[in-house]
């Protein structure tokens, strides 16, 4: 596996691989890979013959009470991973390689979109991961890229950001992966004590128990978060911040649901802060 720091030696690699004949598919990650983002690598190298992996926690998506100092840095073992895993490069960059002139002056932002789900709790943190996507769509010049169906607002607004703005991009959804017991994968899954980790799988519990009563029949939207927010209620260190059922593609709210509707969560367990999502069938 290639691995490149700076502009000129992604370029080169990139370049070179071009030049053999590669569809080039990227992974953009924020490292402490696990599963979840190692599945992407494999959809990508299912699509594409050379993938690029990036590892760059972003300072412009945290907020000033968020966790940007403890969120955890590996790199050396997101190298070992992504390698096994097939990727071919690795971009790791510094701060003063993406953003060379400091906090850019010029940053994207998607109205209709960043107030809903988590954009309304935490202000200015879509418009941090659309800057950096779109600066790191430029370096990297993909055919296509992956991104996970855990973090749907996300993918939802880098879809809209690569139709409004003409990427040539391909943007593919890879789903989500989970525990055994239920719990998606997430690098925030590391700050749970172990008591948290067993109450954390109440989440998808509360997701699988509000699919059963719409595959019995009930539509009712709050009807169903009712159920969600009873489930968590029996974990004592879980303080839900939100639960809606949205339009999968526009994320605006639905009073009735239907099939192709998402449930969609976010819950503090402890101090950790976590989301999952589940498509009603």
């Amino acid at each position: 596996m290639i691995r490149a720091a700076t502009r000129a030696e992604l370029r080169d690699a990139v370049g070179a691989a071009r030049a053999a004949g590669h569809r080039i598919a990227f992974v953009p990650t924020m490292g402490a890979l696990h599963e979840g983002h190692l599945s992407l690598i494999d959809r990508a190298r299912d699509a594409a013959g050379f993938v690029v992996l990036s590892v760059f926690v972003n300072p412009l998506q945290f907020g000033p009470a968020e966790d940007f100092a403890a969120y955890p840095r590996d790199l050396e073992t997101d190298a070992a991973l992504a390698a096994a895993r097939g990727a071919n490069l690795l971009f790791a960059p510094d701060n003063g390689e993406i953003y060379p002139r400091g906090k850019p002056v010029v940053m994207i932002e998607a109205p209709g979109l960043d107030g809903k789900l988590c954009g309304a709790y935490r202000p200015g943190h879509f418009r941090g991961v659309l800057t950096v996507v779109a600066k790191l769509f430029h370096l990297v010049s993909p055919d296509l890229a992956v991104f996970g169906r855990k973090d749907l607002q996300q993918l939802v607004m880098i879809r809209q950001m690569a139709r409004d703005l003409d990427f040539p991009i391909e943007i593919l959804a890879a789903p989500i992966v989970r525990e055994p017991d239920g719990l998606a994968l997430s690098s925030r899954n590391l700050h749970l004590t172990p008591e948290q980790r067993t109450e954390a799988a109440l989440l998808s519990e509360s997701l699988r128990r509000a699919q059963a009563a719409f595959a019995g029949g009930e539509t009712s939207s709050s009807a169903l978060a009712v159920i969600v927010t009873a489930t968590l209620a029996l974990g004592a260190a879980i303080r839900p911040q939100y639960v809606e059922v949205v339009r999968e593609h526009t994320l605006e709210r639905v009073e009735t649901a239907g099939p192709g509707d998402v449930i969609a969560i976010a819950a503090y367990v402890g101090r950790t802060r976590l989301i999952d999502n589940h498509t009603l069938e």
